[in-house]
């Protein structure tokens, strides 16, 4: 085991630099871009790298016990998903609405105005953006355990080391990208609506990069 922990700690360590890859910081800032509140915002990162991890170990846990590879074919149908997945998102950022929902409740002759967001379907959408980035990065990783790896539960370590790291990554770039922007949301009125069109934008544009890199590769 003790030959084990640089493996681990590599492992740490390149969970957290994936975490800050393109694809993911641009799918994770696009659905920031509409959080006042940084700490939610860290939230979506932290479901990000849940979905993410949960995919992985399941796909990891499949190629360690078969002891086989996936294909890169495979992989780059994957990354296909992931191009298609930051158009959508993207599209989805330039033509919603604020997801800030107002209610006017009543206490005799007062009224309060209450504010709140759909946090549920944020995390959700967060978690299988996650999971389908997982799905993308799991060729890659998969290679590295099996050349790394000698037994089935070192391999399940080190997945769930990796995924702890990647967590930890996007957890903390979420809340350093979420405090600029909330700050700009609570200081100018139509700051959400130029931050959803310029990352959504974005999303787009770096979704149409990856399809046409990979259809050019096929």
């Amino acid at each position: 085991m003790i030959n084990l922990l640089p493996t681990l700690g590599f492992g740490f360590a390149l969970g957290i630099k994936h975490a800050v890859e393109a694809d993911h910081l641009i799918a994770v800032s696009t659905m920031l871009s509409e959080h006042k509140n940084p700490y939610r915002a860290a939230l979506i990162g932290t479901f990000w790298g849940i979905g993410h991890t949960s995919t992985l170990f399941i796909v990891g846990l499949g190629v360690l016990l078969l002891r086989i590879s996936i294909p890169e074919a495979t992989t780059q149908k994957l990354e296909l998903l992931v191009a298609v997945m930051l158009i959508i998102l993207g599209i989805q950022s330039l033509y919603k609405r604020s997801q800030v929902h107002e209610h006017e409740h009543r206490h005799g002759e007062m009224i309060h105005i209450h504010m709140h967001q759909n946090h549920t379907h944020q995390h959700r959408k967060s978690f299988i953006i996650g999971s389908l980035h997982g799905f993308a990065g799991s060729g890659a990783l998969m290679i590295l355990v099996l050349s790394l790896i000698k037994t089935v539960w070192e391999g399940i370590v080190y997945i769930i080391i990796f995924g702890i790291g990647s967590t930890l990554g996007m957890t903390i770039v979420s809340l350093v990208i979420g405090i600029p922007f909330s700050k700009s949301l609570k200081a100018f009125a139509s700051a959400e609506k130029f931050l959803r069109l310029g990352m959504g934008t974005l999303s787009i544009l770096f979704g149409i990069y990856i399809l046409t890199e990979v259809l050019l590769n096929l």
